[in-house]
């Protein structure tokens, strides 16, 4: 037995040739006519849409990128805008600090003055008292000793004696 199709694939007909020729040429020619132009128009409606999605997104990839870098810019700003402000409040505060000390010495010197001034007040009336208990008691002893006429031996112990007094007081 020998098979059916073994003798058909080996030898050639060529009625069967030419009408499949033809109907493949049909094919072809109704295909072109109707469906190669619409799928041709699908397939490039297509590809435009890839390629308005693709510059789309390019476009919003370049955008990201632009905004991206403006934050990094504002954050910079905002960075150096608040080294400049804790500056500021450094210095202020240092400022401040620097008068209220030059304020305190000032205060400082001026008690200190006004207690000078008080002690040499004070010094001066002491050596006044002094002066007046002084004179006081030189006039005393002037008077004692006029009123005695003392000799030699009476006048050393009246001098003793004021000396005496001078040291108790």
């Amino acid at each position: 037995m020998t098979p059916v199709f073994a003798n058909s694939l080996i030898n050639a007909d060529p009625g069967l040739f030419i009408w499949t020729a033809v109907v493949f040429l049909g094919f072809i020619l109704v295909l072109g006519r109707y469906a190669w132009k619409p799928l041709l128009a699908s397939l490039q409606q297509r590809e435009q849409n890839i390629r308005e999605s693709l510059d789309a997104a390019e476009k919003a990839m370049i955008r990201a990128e632009q905004i991206g870098k403006a934050n990094e810019e504002a954050l910079r700003e905002v960075e150096q805008l608040a080294q400049r402000l804790r500056r500021e409040a450094v210095e202020e505060a240092e400022k401040i600090r620097a008068d209220r000390i030059d304020k305190a010495k000032q205060e400082a010197d001026e008690l200190i003055e006004k207690a000078k001034q008080t002690i040499e007040q004070e010094k001066k009336r002491a050596m006044t008292e002094l002066r007046n208990e002084v004179a006081d008691l030189a006039i005393k002893s002037a008077s004692m000793i006029l009123d005695n006429e003392l000799d030699a031996d009476k006048n050393k112990k009246l001098v003793d004696l004021y000396i005496a007094n001078l040291s108790k007081n």
